[in-house]
């Protein structure tokens, strides 16, 4: 496969996203042209470090660049005022001044985290987000969110700070265990039901040759996650408007992400691709769409094993006017109204607050069932 660039065009702040094969090996190169002086400090943790921190700092060496690295744990707990606080004091005692450039190597928690340390970390440096799972290149590494979890909800805290350099490389997937590559492909879904009736058509077709490791297949679906999200983006940067469609499944997902205690019980991917299934089913009953969509995307989901139900998460959750209490606390939450993304049919997203809680909460109790 060739290298395929997405180009962000955010005027002086545009940056590109590059995705092929074999990238971390050349991070060097790719990297070289944003530096004043050659060395970077990387943040990551302790299970991508085991399996790339090595070929990364052979990347950078190769065109003689020094790379200093902090090892954080991993999971979801991470993404909390104490490792990020021990984050930015590392990169202060490193001496990274504000012409250097931090990397986050890593998945969607390291992104966020080193996203949201290079913006505060002397009122902001550059970063580049080389993510190392799926739904951290579709989605968390692109557009600039960056942040932690505060205990009253998820990414509360944090700053929009876009990257310089997205390093998307596909042969890393390879390494990933396949829960944690179709949690990633919840997002993927997530594009093409929100906007590209013609991806999701794509999805249903190529979706178990990428589950089984086709890399042509897989660099398309990461291609064509990105231009929709940069294209979104673009237009509203600072979620005013548009921007919340990506959100579609997120309202749900959060609640559920909470309810579950940001845990291995529910990754933030299976809870989007819940959220997704859930939000059908709410636009369906509320007449927005035909019964045949909800119908079409479970079938997807259940085709590529996926979660799909609140039934499919273990163990005991908080019933359905409770989840709903959970969801108050969203980001999307505006003039003290949920909002909600919901759906005329596939591709076909828009937000709104106009939404019955008495079908949000039979909606719920279904799933749950």
């Amino acid at each position: 496969m060739a290298l395929e660039t997405v180009q962000v065009p955010l005027g002086d702040r545009a940056y590109d996203i590059r995705i092929d094969t074999g990238l971390i090996a050349r991070a060097g190169a790719e990297i070289a042209p944003l530096l004043h002086r050659p060395r970077v400090a990387v943040l990551t943790d302790e299970n991508v470090a085991a399996l790339h921190l090595e070929p990364l700092r052979a990347g950078l060496a190769a065109a003689g660049i020094d790379m200093a690295a902090l090892i954080l744990p991993p999971g979801e707990a991470t993404k909390s005022w104490p490792q990020f606080t021990r984050a930015v004091e590392w990169l202060i005692e490193q001496k990274v001044e504000r012409r250097d450039v931090v990397v986050a190597l890593g998945g969607g928690v390291i992104g966020d985290l080193a996203g949201f340390a290079a913006a505060v970390l002397r009122r902001g440096v550059r970063f580049v987000q080389i993510p190392t799972s799926l739904l951290a290149q579709v989605d968390s590494s692109v557009g600039g969110k960056t942040g932690i979890n505060s205990p009253h909800g998820k990414n509360l805290i944090g700053a929009f700070h876009q990257p310089s350099l997205v390093l998307a490389d596909i042969a890393v997937l390879e390494t990933l265990p396949p829960r944690d590559f179709l949690a990633g492909y919840g997002e993927v879904v997530k594009y093409g039901l929100l906007g590209d009736a013609a991806f999701f058509d794509w999805l249903e077709a190529e979706g178990p040759a990428l589950a089984r490791g086709d890399r042509a297949a897989r660099a398309r679906a990461v291609r064509r996650s990105c231009e929709m999200k940069a294209d979104i983006v673009v237009r509203d940067e600072t979620e005013q408007g548009d921007r919340a469609l990506l959100n579609l499944g997120h309202t749900f997902c959060h609640a559920l992400e909470a309810a579950t205690g940001y845990s291995d019980r529910l990754l933030h991917g299976e809870g989007v691709a819940i959220g997704c299934a859930l939000a059908f089913d709410l636009s369906s009953r509320m007449g927005l769409c035909s019964q045949e969509e909800p119908s079409r995307v479970r079938a997807h989901l259940a085709q590529m094993g996926m979660k799909k139900d609140l039934s499919d998460i273990p163990g005991a959750l908080p019933d359905a006017d409770a989840l709903i209490a959970l969801m108050g606390q969203d980001k999307k939450v505006l003039d003290g109204k949920l909002r909600f993304i919901l759906a005329r049919g596939i591709g076909a997203a828009f937000v709104t607050s106009d939404v019955d809680l008495g079908a949000v909460r039979s909606v719920l109790a279904d799933s749950a069932a």
